[in-house]
């Protein structure tokens, strides 16, 4: 699908504890590329929230950013872990006395050992769960973003490939007439120039011409191109790669009309190519 690597999606969740925020920020980028900003207690979420983007989001820049606001409520109390307090305190002593001229023990050096010190017990797994069925919601909004700023990039894209199908088709339709005109041009000039001409020698250059600026080819190319891409813009996989080197295909082609172009309107024609194919590939640089 053509989906846009441009996305915003926010979803937030009041429960007892406090307030849930995430907020989700997508931009174009060549491969995919995830930061994840989390509260260290919601930190075990990290792996499983990477997983979870590699799986679903093919390519951009992904910005996802979690705040939690502890509900005013709550106790800032702490309290102490007594079990590991008091092994410390007796490995402490032991040492002590083991050791000549040991210093008192000292409370602050007591508290700053991990573990020691608990915060308020609360439903930390509830919490984190919550959070992490807040993403999923969040999730699935940046992607319905995505899907419709990528439909509207899909139509843009469907109207130049039309522009392009016109031009052609016109430029199909004139070469037979440019051809002639041209042929006349050369003649008329060899008359001006009051040269004796050989009939048989003037057809064959005007033939060698005739295959140095016919364009047939180029304009099948660039019919199957847009082809190609229709095509593309239909399938149900990350096609922005495969676009991005569609208009590579399709700027070769249109370099090629440019340069054999004999008149004012086939080199119009292959400048309005060129810009129709410049349009399309600056909106296949925010396609997935």
């Amino acid at each position: 699908m053509a989906n846009s690597m441009t996305a915003f999606a926010r979803s937030e969740l009041s429960t007892d504890q406090g307030n849930l925020a995430w907020e989700l920020r997508s931009v174009n980028h060549r491969y995919l590329e995830v930061t994840l900003r989390l509260p260290e207690a919601f930190r075990e979420l990290e792996g499983p929230l990477r997983e979870l983007l590699r799986k679903q989001v093919a390519r951009g820049k992904v910005e996802c950013t979690l705040r939690f606001n502890p509900a005013e409520q709550q106790s800032s109390e702490l309290s102490l872990n007594k079990p590991l307090l008091d092994q410390l305190i007796r490995t402490t002593e032991q040492l002590g006395a083991r050791l000549h001229n040991a210093g008192p023990i000292n409370p602050l050096e007591l508290l700053a050992w991990p573990g020691v010190v608990l915060g308020e017990k609360t439903d930390q797994d509830d919490l984190v769960k919550q959070a992490r069925s807040l993403f999923d919601q969040a999730l699935k909004e940046l992607k319905e973003h995505r899907a419709r700023e990528g439909a509207e990039l899909k139509q843009l894209i469907i109207e130049r490939l039309d522009n392009i199908s016109d031009r052609t088709a016109i430029l199909r339709e004139m070469m037979p007439t440019l051809l002639t005109a041209h042929r006349r041009k050369l003649i008329d000039r060899f008359n001006d120039a009051k040269l004796e001409l050989d009939s048989t020698r003037v057809e064959q250059e005007i033939v060698l011409l005739a295959q140095k600026i016919d364009v047939a080819e180029e304009l099948d190319r660039l019919d199957t191109h847009v082809v190609e891409t229709r095509r593309v813009l239909d399938s149900k996989d990350a096609i922005g790669r495969r676009l991005d080197f569609l208009m590579q295909e399709f700027n070769r082609e249109a370099n090629t009309l440019g340069s054999k172009a004999i008149d004012t309107r086939s080199t119009q024609a292959a400048v309005d190519l060129k810009v129709f194919i410049e349009q399309m590939r600056e909106q296949i640089q925010n396609i997935e």
